[in-house]
């Protein structure tokens, strides 16, 4: 990646942590008292530990859930009884609108009125083809349409404390689509790998732009590639295509490149805690560091760094003015 001003400055920091680190040893030494956290997606796989994690350093979370009872039991079972759930289905606009109008107006927050933390951490991947709304592709409505609602309708929280984070996340899926400006729902054909690609960076980009428009109030944004790990994500994939993909060998023996779900919430938790980042924002971060630009032509190119056009401020821009024509919702309007 050149060292263009319209790419976002992508290097690693040194943060003492890495591939295998944990969200408890990310949070190692950190109180998160008085802070409160939201985790969309909180309930299984990387949302569970991240929320594990959140709530063991102190921060009073809450879980927005489409089941909210099964979080619940979810929950109760992590031993953490202690998180609030609330109902929300991130591919239904007028849900996202109901439930941060009811987050806003509920006591949750308490007298600070202020949300901390904002981690967008629920996703669907490659899933088969599906409409939702007025016609929108569902990965691109689910995984960054209903979370540029739900930020943009949390705002008001966001900006009235000091120093918030809102952590997008997004993954090296991103490597497989640029966003498709000229068919952004796949109306000339649905590929699933794409489609997901797609949602992936425009979570990269969202971060990038949210973090120009927010760091005058303090509120920083960091996308996220938590790594390869086996959860709930992959219930649309088939075993033979996982294996044909390497992710597993044909006894069902993982490759070893994937992390356990408490590593993969790490790089997520230091995103939105790590004192190293105060200040900075609006990068693309991997194994609990800024992550350096995609090194094209080596090895793991596919599965490590950060591609250009998910870091493009110009296409951020654009993609923020396109979804605020989509969901006719925009904090920063005017």
């Amino acid at each position: 990646m050149s060292q263009d001003t319209a790419l976002t400055p992508q290097h690693k920091i040194g943060s003492g942590f890495g591939p295998h680190s944990t969200a408890a040893e990310v949070l190692a030494g950190l109180d998160l008292n008085g802070k409160t956290a939201l985790v969309t997606g909180g309930y299984s796989g990387l949302g569970l530990e991240t929320v594990r994690a959140l709530a063991s350093a102190g921060a009073r979370v809450m879980v927005p859930a489409r089941r909210p009872e099964h979080a619940r039991e979810v929950l109760a079972r992590a031993g953490l009884d202690g998180v609030s759930v609330a109902g929300l289905d991130l591919a239904e606009l007028a849900g996202v609108k109901d439930f941060a109008a009811g987050f806003l107006a509920s006591d949750f927050l308490g007298e600070r009125a202020s949300l901390d933390i904002l981690i967008n951490n629920a996703a669907v991947m490659a899933s088969p083809e599906r409409r939702v709304g007025p016609g929108w592709e569902s990965q691109f409505a689910t995984n960054h349409l209903g979370h540029f609602a739900l930020t943009n309708l949390l705002w008001p929280a966001l900006s009235a404390g000091t120093g918030a984070r809102v952590v997008a996340m997004s993954s090296t899926g991103h490597k497989l689509s640029p966003i498709r400006f000229d068919d952004i729902n796949f109306e000339a054909g649905y590929d699933k790998w794409k489609a997901y690609g797609q949602a992936k960076t425009a979570d990269a980009l969202f971060a990038v732009h949210l973090d120009a428009l927010g760091k005058g109030a303090g509120v920083r944004a960091f996308a996220v590639h938590p790594g390869g790990i086996m959860t709930e994500l992959q219930r649309h994939l088939p075993r033979e295509e996982m294996i044909a993909s390497g992710w597993m060998d044909a006894d069902g023996k993982l490759n070893e490149r994937f992390k356990t779900p408490a590593q993969g919430a790490a790089t997520s938790v230091w995103a939105a805690t790590s004192p190293l980042l105060a200040g900075k924002g609006g990068v693309y971060c991997e194994d609990c560091d800024i992550a350096e630009p995609t090194e094209h032509g080596n090895p793991e190119a596919r599965i490590r760094g950060v591609d250009d056009h998910a870091v493009d401020r110009a296409d951020a821009e654009r993609l923020w003015r396109l979804s605020a024509e989509l969901t006719g919702i925009n904090a920063f309007a005017g």
